[in-house]
């Protein structure tokens, strides 16, 4: 391996192989996506606090950042994907499942209540943190606060909107979700459309939100007034000179100003110095 190479280590999985070029890292099976298979969503250095200061969701990228980890007082990991690494065994406690294709919710759940008990952050991270990890992190939802699927779904995938589940995971949590809350629940197979979340209010100012409907103005409407439309004054027009301050005859004879030149005061000129 190159010098170049051992010093540049991947920025997702943070392992070192030539992924630049396409190539497969051998460690944890990742491949650096094309430019065009790129969502629009930004990625965070940061994981999304599900629940604040206790329950965390992220990527192995997120997961691989020690330092960043600790300024958010993380000290657990619970690793979803046998494949991925733990990194950083003697800084953190890492739980991981060692099925890749069904969740084990319960063991899952054991864990993530062992550290709600504790006081503990805990970081629950797949590759991308966006199917697996979720999927996680929403049936310990149901388990520990007693919340249906669609609620969980929607108050993760506000605090993290990169989630997509697939709909394997998804009929794994509706079974879930049966199992604890009984026969009763939605048997709809498909993932649930949510409407976008409104955001908290805001300060305006007098000016029109981006999400506020603004009124269309009504011209030319009868007995609407404009502000241009002005009352005609019955004044004659005059002719203005500048500085004057003595009365003088227009060309019809009559007097320009009714009030007498001030005695008090005399004409300054402009050019004056």
């Amino acid at each position: 391996m190159r010098k170049r190479e051992r010093e540049n280590p991947c920025g997702v999985c943070g392992h070192y192989h030539k992924y630049e070029e396409g190539e497969v890292c051998g460690v944890c099976g990742h491949r650096m996506p094309d430019l065009s298979d790129k969502t629009s969503i930004p990625v965070s250095a940061f994981p999304s606090a599900i629940v604040p200061e206790f329950l965390y969701l992220g990527s192995y990228d997120n997961a691989s950042r020690s330092e960043l980890l600790k300024t958010q007082g993380i000290s657990r990991v619970l690793n979803t994907v046998p494949a991925c690494q733990n990194l950083y065994k003697n800084s953190f406690t890492y739980h991981y499942l060692q099925d890749d294709k069904i969740l084990q919710f319960e063991d899952a759940n054991q864990f993530l209540e062992q550290c709600e008990r504790d006081k503990a952050r805990v970081l629950v991270h797949c590759m991308s943190g966006k199917n697996r990890s979720p999927a996680i992190v929403i049936a310990y939802l149901m388990k520990s606060r007693g919340w249906r699927l669609a609620q969980c779904y929607q108050w993760v995938k506000e605090r993290r909107p990169s989630v997509e589940l697939s709909e394997a995971y998804y009929r794994q949590l509706q079974e879930y979700e049966e199992k604890i809350f009984g026969s009763g629940g939605s048997g709809n197979p498909t993932l649930p459309a949510f409407p976008p979340v409104v955001a908290a209010p805001s300060f305006s100012f007098g000016f029109p939100r981006v999400h506020d409907s603004v009124p269309i103005p009504a011209f030319n409407n009868v007995g609407t007034t404009s502000i241009f439309s002005r009352p005609a004054l019955d004044i004659p027009p005059l002719e203005f000179t500048f500085g004057a301050s003595q009365a003088r005859n227009d060309i019809s004879g009559s007097t320009f100003g009714a009030s007498p030149p001030n005695s008090n005061t005399s004409d300054i000129s402009m050019d004056s110095s």
